[in-house]
This record gives C-alpha cells, sequence and structure tokens, in this order.
C-alpha cells in the first residue's frame, strides 16, 4: 500500500512538472475587424476606439514568478482596403495610469509635459502619462486576402504563382515580458479610413522557461493614435530629446529604436535616405539610414499594389542558335517593389537595440535626431518613432 502510494504520488509530482513547463498560447483576437466606421466584430470583450481604427482587449495570463520567453504573432488580411497602411500593436501594462485609452475616450487630456514643438501631443513619457509601448510595428501589404482571388492576374508577376490570402508576422518580445503578464490591455492600431478596413488575429505565446525578467522605461512614442494628434514631421524643425532615469544595480541596459519613415510622394521621406542619429548624454550610439531595398520580395502579399510598365532589355537562351540574345522587353513594376524607409507593404519593423550597459545609475537624456523633410500640403512626410530601456535588477 505505502508502494503504491508512493508511486502515485510520484507519477502526479511528474505530471505537474512537465505541466507546469508547458507553453501557453493566449489568442487575444480572432478575425477581428479593424477600421473606420465599419461594421465591429463578435468578440464582445474586445473595446473599439477613435471609429474603430483602434482595437484592444483586457488580457489575463500567469505572472510566471520565474520569467518566460514571450513572442507575438499577428495575422493581417484586407477586408475590403486595398492601400499599404501604417501599424501597431501595442500594450497598456498599468491600467490605473493615464493612458491613450483614458484620452481616446474622451476622459482626460495629454499632458502638457508630453508635447513637443508645442503640438505634438502626447510624444513623451511624463510622470503622470505613459505612451504605449509597441509590442510589434507592422505595414499592411496592398490588399491581400480580400483580393488574392486573381482577379487582378494582371498584375501579378510570373514568378508568383499566386497571391498569398494573409500575412504573419512573428516575433520575439521577452524583453517586454513585465508588461504581458498578469493583468493588461493589448490593442492593435491600423492607420485605415476606409469602413471595410482589414481584420487581424493576435496570439501571445509564452514558453514557461525560466529567464530573467526584465524591468521596462517607456520614452517615446510619435504614433498618432488618437485623434487630434498630428502625424509628427517635426523632426524637421527639431531634435526629440527626453529624460529617464536609472536605478541603483541596474545592469544589461539596452535601448529599443523604432522608426519608420512616411508620406511625401516620390519625393517623400518615404523613399529618400534619411539619417537617423540617437544620442545618450550627447555620446552618439546609433547612426544609420534605416532603409529597406528588399521589398520586392513581399510582391505575393500585394495583390492591389499599382503597376508600370518599364522598358528594359533582358539575356535569353535562343532555342535555335542555343547562344545568349538581347531583346527589348516591357518589364511590370509595382509600387509595392520600391524600397522604402525601414519598411515595405507587408512587413513588420523590427527595432534596432544598442547596449547601454556602461550607464550608471541616475538621471540620463536621449536625443533622437532626423534631418526630415517637412510636410507641405499634401505631402505628408512624419516619421513614426518609439523607444524604451530595459534593464536588469
Amino acid at each position: 500500500m505505502k508502494l503504491n502510494t508512493l508511486f502515485i504520488t510520484l507519477l502526479f509530482t511528474a505530471i505537474f512538472s512537465v505541466n507546469a513547463q508547458e507553453e501557453i498560447t493566449y489568442t487575444v483576437f480572432k478575425k477581428e475587424p479593424i477600421n473606420f466606421n465599419g461594421t465591429p466584430g463578435k468578440d464582445i470583450e474586445v473595446e473599439r476606439l477613435q471609429s474603430g481604427r483602434i482595437i484592444y482587449k483586457k488580457v489575463s495570463v500567469p505572472k510566471f514568478k520565474k520569467g518566460t520567453d514571450v513572442s507575438i504573432k499577428l495575422t493581417v488580411r484586407s477586408n475590403g482596403d486595398r492601400w499599404d497602411k501604417s501599424g501597431s500593436c501595442f500594450v497598456v501594462n498599468n491600467l490605473d495610469e493615464l493612458s491613450i485609452i483614458d484620452i481616446s475616450k474622451g476622459n482626460k487630456e495629454f499632458p502638457i509635459a508630453s508635447t513637443i514643438d508645442t503640438k505634438f501631443k502626447g510624444v513623451k513619457a511624463t510622470d503622470t502619462y505613459k505612451p504605449v509601448v509597441e509590442l510589434l510595428r507592422f505595414m499592411t501589404p496592398f490588399g491581400v486576402g480580400y483580393y488574392s482571388d486573381n482577379t487582378v492576374k494582371y498584375r501579378r508577376p510570373v514568378y508568383i504563382p499566386s497571391w498569398e490570402k494573409e500575412v504573419v508576422w512573428e516575433q520575439d518580445i521577452s524583453q517586454l515580458k513585465s508588461l504581458v503578464t498578469n493583468t493588461f490591455y493589448v490593442g492593435v492600431w491600423i492607420d485605415s479610413w476606409t469602413a471595410e478596413g482589414y481584420e487581424v488575429d493576435l496570439e501571445l505565446n509564452y514558453s514557461n522557461r525560466s529567464r530573467k525578467t526584465q524591468k521596462v522605461i517607456t520614452l517615446v512614442n510619435t504614433v498618432p493614435y488618437v485623434s487630434g494628434q498630428s502625424l509628427p514631421d517635426f523632426f524637421a524643425r527639431t531634435v526629440l530629446e527626453q529624460t529617464f532615469e536609472l536605478p541603483k544595480k541596474a545592469k544589461n541596459v539596452k535601448l529599443y529604436y523604432t522608426t519608420t519613415g512616411h508620406g511625401g510622394h516620390s519625393g517623400g521621406d518615404e523613399f529618400i535616405k534619411i539619417k537617423n542619429s540617437v544620442f545618450v548624454d550627447n555620446k552618439l550610439i546609433l547612426d544609420t539610414i534605416p532603409w529597406r531595398d528588399d521589398c520586392a520580395s513581399f510582391r505575393r502579399f500585394n495583390p492591389t499594389s499599382g503597376v508600370w510598365i518599364k522598358k528594359d532589355s533582358a539575356s535569353y537562351i535562343d532555342s535555335k542558335t542555343r547562344s545568349y540574345q538581347v531583346k527589348e522587353i516591357e518589364e511590370r513594376i509595382a509600387s509595392s517593389d520600391l524600397s522604402r524607409s525601414n519598411w515595405c507593404p507587408g512587413s513588420s519593423v523590427k527595432p534596432f537595440k544598442i547596449d547601454l550597459s556602461y550607464l550608471k545609475s541616475g538621471k540620463h537624456t536621449v536625443k533622437i535626431s532626423i534631418p526630415a523633410t517637412a510636410a507641405d500640403g499634401d505631402k505628408l512626410n512624419h516619421w513614426l518613432v518609439s523607444a524604451y530601456v530595459t534593464y536588469e535588477e
């Protein structure tokens, strides 16, 4: 009897230990619409803001006291919007703290100290307000899903057998574990202005593997989530400056910096190589031209991308002479093929990660300089920039 009891106890312990190490996947959204004054979804737990251009939901998951890896998986399909749009998945961790959710509902206003260049509100963290932290920056493709039935087949290059039905991005966000455990809000914003808009799926995956948990200090976010926030073209006139304070014994300090340029048509910041310079305490820590020149590899996600014909010369093998010949051809060039300022239609945007382990405790200043082009009329040049600091105790 004692042996049987011991066996059962050991078996239960083994099963519990295995289960304790199992991954946890939390489905936040499933086929949830994001649009402008369009039809809402059926999930009654989902809240909509800004006429449906933001959706968010309260999430509760275990605390994972020993830490965990965390990854995000976001799927986007067009529900009728045929254009490439900026998108951002974000988290609000402190439910009692002032955030864009309160301000979007009209209950609160942005603090004056969060403003830059007199009119760009909600950009900087203050004592009473924190800009949301981005879990994932992305750019929707041109019409993937809704227009992927080959009715636009004459825009499809010969090297693509068929258009994709959706675009899926996955990204490790383990450095943000402290923000996406326990109870928090997760939201998605897409800059759609059509009633059809998009639909999204969103999952958070937790490995349950022990690892150190990092603290997060929110710095800045220029994404205009809220009505009344101006498109951030202020980099053309000024630098973005923000201070933060490291506590004693902070170690393994890192800065995460996400940046994309937009607008201005063919000669605007979306299509011009512009340097981003980031300083900490006046020391240059990042000096880069954020640029993507692989956008043609995303062609299969962009059925409604504008296409024009370009004359070119092509070398080919003549079947009769079995030798290479050259002839003039007309080739299809798509808007989605063009290189851009750190993004492609259908791509996610990974943050730059800069090691700041040399910093000591106390106050520090971050400066972001982008010699950008000012917005002018319908040339809506602007830069979407967000940044936060992580550290271990």
